[in-house]
């Protein structure tokens, strides 16, 4: 009854309202309904009133219960349903419910104690700022809610143990999946018997199954090289709080002339169903490949985690893999009006070399229009790039803005030696265009180019400019000059130190092949050679260099003029200093810190400049930062380099 005034109240006056106003009306037509309509407005007016007054009463009535019974504030915790305190200035508990007194103090006394004692470490200031704070005390877990009223503070405590309990085993269940590939199998298996062979694959495949069955997890082999692996979320953490120790564990399978075995892991976890995991799991092994191998990639999201990538690349004698790709971009040349080819920023011998090979091939071997995109203000190889317009009867560079002009739907860019869309030579080019062709030798980084037409990307190799004449051998004969030749025989002797890092059998068979075209080597060394002022640069850098645990630190002054070829210089000057394992130059160039990485192999400096936001391969590598000085640099790269046991 009381709730139906309630909400009646309002209407009720609305209504006594309108019978005061026809009754006002009624006075001038007829004076008894006049007064009959009063009295009824009049008695209608006082019943109202009367519940009105009754309804104002018995909310004071409830307010006044509401008081009294908090001004008891044991009473009134005591009807809490859950378990609470009240604490003093002090942080000690003055007042305890009988709730919080059994399930939580467990009948002992607790007044008096400090609260901290029941807050696992949690202090009452976040509580009371928080809406809510999960504590955990015994077995059971609690959302603590907190509220202070002039200098009391009253706790309480909500047990969602099964809730967090039930969320947690869901989350810790989830399935990730993985796929393992036995990396070096054909290359460790090549030269052995057949029963050594078999002897070899039973103990990596045994070493595999003991790690998925200690991890209560599925294992499966689908073909000779690649397995497939499924677990918990629980047990991969454990995997990435040991840091994939199984890749260790595989290393130590070795053979008899120090060979070993090596695997690569990509693991798709996160997703919300195990079809988009695989997905994942695909993608993190392609990228643990694209490095290199011997290493565990996981995918979660938009984010790529590391593990290992510590050995050197296989190398791989697939000429079955280089023609297919020949003969693919064969077929996407065929189908192009015109080809633009282009390198990375600040291009190199090796950039522009590759560039130059494949302008080649394609403009006299297929005699299609071709020309390579080149900033000619920036490039570090402005002897070849003069050579080889003093040499060409066309043209062969174009800038950017004259390569814009051209592109069609028909238009094929080639993209050489780098693999990322932030670092080619020009962006604008690269967007414009909507058929691409990668290759490149970089190990590969997570912002690389996805939607290419052909990718051919070989971290093993040495160079673009080997790729690149492997590739060329399937376009036809004898159209490489003796200046083009040489172009490609520089960025190989560029990215291998003079055939001293990196160099496999491709590397010397694709040198031969060049020597066999005209390639000299006295013409190709004086590309390498520097004007005095540079020569100064690189020795004054060697020279301000300090050492910190066998890694050599050098910060270049902001006036020097020709500071990316002195850095570079100097970067591998400082490994021919004994005990000296890799090599940073840090420099100021383009209103940005830049730094350039070097190492005999021992050491990644991938991995290290990837943490600069940078890139590049296990030997040689850079970054580029903004909004930092010099000195900040230098004290993270100790950093990183001091953390490395």
């Amino acid at each position: 009854m009381k709730k139906k005034v309630w909400i009646t109240t309002p209407l009720i006056f609305a209504v006594i309202i309108l019978m005061l106003a026809m009754t006002g009306a009624s006075w001038y037509f007829n004076k008894y309904i006049f007064f009959a309509e009063l009295i009824l407005t009049l008695v209608a007016f006082i019943w109202a009133f009367k519940d009105l007054l009754g309804l104002k009463k018995y909310i004071k009535m409830l307010v006044d219960d509401a008081v009294k019974m908090q001004s008891n504030y044991e009473d009134f915790l005591g009807l809490t349903p859950f378990p609470a305190i009240i604490v003093g200035n002090e942080n000690e508990i003055v007042f305890a419910n009988d709730l919080f007194e059994k399930t939580i103090a467990l009948q002992e006394i607790c007044v008096g104690e400090l609260v901290e004692n029941f807050l696992n470490n949690k202090s009452i200031d976040d509580i009371l700022k928080n809406n809510g704070t999960d504590i955990s005390y015994n077995t059971k877990r609690y959302n603590v809610y907190g509220l202070e009223y002039h200098k009391i503070k009253v706790l309480y405590f909500i047990d969602d143990t099964y809730y967090k309990e039930s969320t947690f085993e869901y989350l810790e269940s989830r399935p990730a999946v993985m796929f393992i590939t036995f990396d070096n199998k054909d290359e460790i298996l090549r030269d052995i018997e057949v029963e050594q062979s078999s002897q070899i694959v039973a103990k990596v495949e045994q070493q595999l199954q003991n790690w998925a069955k200690n991890a209560s997890g599925i294992f499966r082999r689908l073909n000779d090289t690649v397995y497939m692996m499924i677990v918990q979320e629980r047990f991969l953490k454990e995997f990435i709080n040991k840091k994939f120790e199984i890749l260790e564990v595989i290393r130590n399978v070795k053979l008899e002339d120090k060979k070993y075995a090596t695997i690569s892991i990509g693991v798709g976890r996160g997703a919300e169903s195990l079809k988009e995991n695989e997905l994942w799991a695909k993608k993190a092994l392609d990228m643990a490949l694209g490095r290199g191998g011997d290493q565990a990639v996981v995918k979660q999201k938009d984010n790529y985690a590391f593990f290992g990538g510590i050995s050197r690349g296989t190398e791989k004698l697939d000429a079955v893999r280089t023609r297919v790709i020949a003969n693919t971009l064969l077929e996407h040349i065929k189908q192009s009006d015109t080809v633009l080819i282009m390198g990375h920023k600040y291009s190199d011998l090796d950039s522009v070399g590759s560039c130059i090979g494949m302008w080649s091939a394609i403009t006299k071997s297929q005699r299609k229009d071709a020309y390579i995109v080149l900033n000619e203000l920036s490039t570090l190889a402005e002897s070849l790039v003069e050579n080889i317009k003093n040499a060409a009867e066309t043209k062969v560079f174009i800038s950017d803005s004259n390569a814009l002009s051209l592109i069609t739907e028909k238009t094929l860019l080639i993209v050489v030696d780098t693999h990322s869309p932030n670092f080619v030579d020009d962006f604008s080019v690269y967007q414009r265009c909507k058929r691409v062709v990668v290759i490149d030798h970089h190990r590969m980084m997570i912002n690389h180019i996805e939607e290419a037409l052909v990718f051919y990307h070989e971290p093993s190799a040495s160079s673009s400019s080997e790729m690149v004449t492997e590739l060329i051998q399937y376009f036809g004969e004898n159209f490489l000059t003796a200046i083009e030749a040489e172009a490609l025989l520089a960025g190989i002797m560029l990215d291998t130190k003079n055939f001293v890092l990196k160099t496999s059998v491709r590397t010397f068979e694709a040198a031969a092949f060049l020597r066999k075209n005209g390639a000299d080597t006295v013409a190709v060394k004086r590309l390498f050679s520097n004007t005095i002022a540079t020569y100064k640069e690189k020795y004054q850098l060697v020279a301000s260099a300090e050492i910190f645990n066998s890694f050599a630190v050098a910060v270049a002054p902001k006036n020097m003029k020709d500071i990316r070829v002195a850095s570079a210089q100097a970067a591998d000057e400082l490994l021919d200093i004994q005990g000296v394992k890799a090599s940073f130059v840090v420099y100021w160039d383009n209103d940005m810190v830049n730094v350039s990485a070097r190492s005999m192999g021992d050491v990644n400096v991938q991995l290290l400049m990837e943490q600069l936001g940078g890139g590049g391969h296990q030997t040689m590598a850079g970054a580029q930062m903004k909004n930092v000085s010099l000195e900040e640099v230098r004290e993270k790269i100790i950093e990183m380099i001091t953390a490395i046991k």
